[in-house]
């Protein structure tokens, strides 16, 4: 590893290796917040196996702590003063919805720290410490889907999104399969409220947005060799009741939606499919953010 420990140890450094110091000591930061704020979170949990997983999810942030210190201490030959830079919020769907936030920018944040050194040890940290965090962020998806569930049963076990966010493992015809069906259900479910509830701006935006998803899946059923499954999603669309059940409709689907993709780039993909499921995932995260926007005003 790097070792500037004869001081003054800043003098004279590369802008390159200030900048990653400065990374790490934000990296730091981070996962000092996250200790403190998950926490608060298992004492705020709905049920028991909730408390423990969030404790499990702490465990890891407490490990990348350890290793990021010793990574500072060994790069600057000084000990990094942590601080709390997130608040962690007090209502408890909120503080989910903030953890699967910062647990998905982080994944980024590593992966660009990993990329900025050539030091092995310090990159495998970040790669291995991402990965985690990218399971993290599924786990608050999850507990996200669970807060949501009592407003807006689809009953999918087996279909879409929720067919396989449950599937043990995934092959590419399955991933393909599953969000062809996801995606059509999503054009189901606003086709449903449009008709019930007239031409809601935002329904209607993202109904268009989900027809390109279809357009941007349909290319790899033929270059993989696998069959279009067909349209059943009017078995699983159920009918809201009212406005604000309808953008709880939205806020689960994009929360089963988001969490199914990032299942999905846990595997080694094809570079183009990887590309395409990270757009797509992306933008289920704005449609998200539309759909929380509209359920607040009903609250």
């Amino acid at each position: 590893m790097y070792n500037y420990l004869d001081p003054p140890y800043w003098t004279g450094w590369p802008k390159r290796q200030k900048e990653l110091a400065g990374d790490i000591q934000r990296a730091i930061n981070g996962e000092y917040s996250a200790i403190l704020c998950y926490e608060e979170l298992s004492k705020r949990a709905k049920t028991q196996a909730e408390m423990e997983q969030i404790l499990e999810i702490q465990q890891d942030e407490k490990r990348h702590y350890k290793e990021f210190i010793s990574i500072y201490k060994k790069l600057t030959g000084s000990n990094p003063v942590p601080k709390v830079t997130e608040e962690c919020p007090k209502q408890y769907r909120k503080g989910l919805h903030a953890a699967f936030k910062d647990e998905q920018d982080t994944v980024d944040f590593y992966l660009e720290i990993a990329e900025k050194t050539d030091d092995p040890y310090i990159m495998r940290t970040f790669q291995r410490a991402a990965a985690d965090e990218q399971n993290h962020a599924v786990w608050f998806l999850y507990f996200l889907n669970s807060a949501y569930s009592g407003r807006y049963l689809r009953q999918t076990a087996d279909f879409g999104a929720e067919g396989a966010i449950n599937a043990a493992s995934l092959t590419v015809p399955q991933m393909l399969t599953y969000a062809m069906q996801d995606e059509y259900l999503a054009q189901t479910r606003y086709n449903i409220i449009l008709e019930k509830f007239g031409q809601i701006r935002t329904f209607s935006r993202i109904k268009e947005a989900e027809k390109r998803h279809i357009a941007a899946l349909q290319p790899f059923f033929s270059q993989y060799g696998v069959p279009i499954p067909p349209d059943t999603s009017g078995m699983y669309a159920t009918v809201p009741k009212t406005l604000k059940d309808a953008y709880a409709a939205g806020v689960k689907g994009e929360i089963d939606n988001i969490a199914m993709y990032d299942k999905f780039l846990t595997y080694n993909l094809p570079v183009d499919m990887q590309f395409v499921f990270t757009q797509l995932r992306n933008a289920s995260f704005n449609h998200l953010a539309a759909f929380e926007r509209g359920l607040a005003r009903h609250y």
